[in-house]
């Protein structure tokens, strides 16, 4: 997963219009034991014009033993978790350990993270509850490994 991946997506939730976004994930390291991950997206049209920024993250993925993983992240929505999971071969499952919302943010409660690599390609989706809805379907993209990552 060390590199650069680029694609597209899409997302709904109760109470917002359904959108399409742009998204670009880097995971790097510097020899420590964990990588360094950095996501951001831009809400695109049906042309793929980018009409404003979107969501975007950061954090650690801290591989432990028996294929288990805790990632830590922090958005720009003001929210920041604790997520804890396993990785199985080009499988990642994580669900959310523990959540902070900033005071003007909003309350996430639960969530689900599901990575996997198939034929080159990278797919995400994250199922989430906040501001009271069980927990559902938010975002979910396909993304391409870049050439010379």
């Amino acid at each position: 997963m060390i590199g650069t991946w680029r694609g597209k997506g899409s997302g709904e939730y109760p109470g917002i219009e359904p959108f399409q976004f742009a998204q670009e994930v880097t995971f790097n390291h510097d020899g420590r034991p964990f990588l360094n991950y950095f996501s951001r997206s831009w809400i695109i049209n049906d042309e793929n014009e980018i009409l404003r920024p979107g969501a975007s993250e950061v954090g650690f993925w801290r591989p432990k033993e028996n294929k288990t993983l805790e990632v830590v992240l922090a958005h720009n929505t003001g929210i920041s978790e604790g997520w804890v999971g396993v990785h199985d071969g080009p499988k990642i499952q994580l669900a959310m350990d523990q959540g902070y919302s900033a005071p003007s943010a909003k309350i996430v409660t639960a969530g689900q993270r599901l990575y996997g690599l198939v034929e080159g390609q990278l797919f995400f989706a994250y199922d989430m509850a906040a501001e009271g809805q069980t927990l559902q379907a938010h975002i979910w993209s396909s993304l391409e490994r870049q050439s010379g990552e």
